[in-house]
């Protein structure tokens, strides 16, 4: 099946970013390397949303050098997928929890367990999307 290529998560896929699939995203280190995250991925209809404790290794990667790797593959169909370059356009704080309380709620089943620290959220603009129904 041909690849899909876009801008933006085709409708047909979006179960990859709004249920329990995990993320793959990558950001260049301060040492130009390149990083790999598994993470929880939430998407606002636009962008993807992504919660991390303040001070993360990606959180530092990023205010250095916004760009981001993103992959999603379905765990059922291999080659469904979603591979996304984009850029970090905003960091903002996780106000309350409320991002990773809802992503822990769709991961885990509850809210977020630890409570402690600050969290912040990359919201993530996709630039290119290559994609596959497999």
């Amino acid at each position: 099946m041909p690849a899909i290529r876009t801008t933006t998560v085709p409708d047909e896929l979006l179960d990859l970013v709004t249920t329990d699939a995990l993320g793959h995203v990558s950001s260049i280190g301060l040492d130009g390397s390149i990083c790999s995250h598994i993470v929880w991925i939430d998407w606002d209809g636009e962008h993807l949303l992504i919660s991390s404790p303040v001070g993360s290794l990606k959180g530092r990667n990023w205010r250095a050098n916004p760009q981001a790797g993103i992959t999603v593959v379905d765990r059922t169909k291999q080659f469904r997928y979603i591979q996304a370059a984009g850029h970090v356009t905003e960091i903002r704080p996780d106000e309350g929890l409320a991002v990773i309380d809802r992503l822990s709620r769709r991961y885990r089943g509850e809210d977020y367990p630890v409570r402690t620290g600050r969290r912040e959220v990359f919201v993530i603009t996709l630039d290119r999307v290559r994609a596959s129904l497999g």
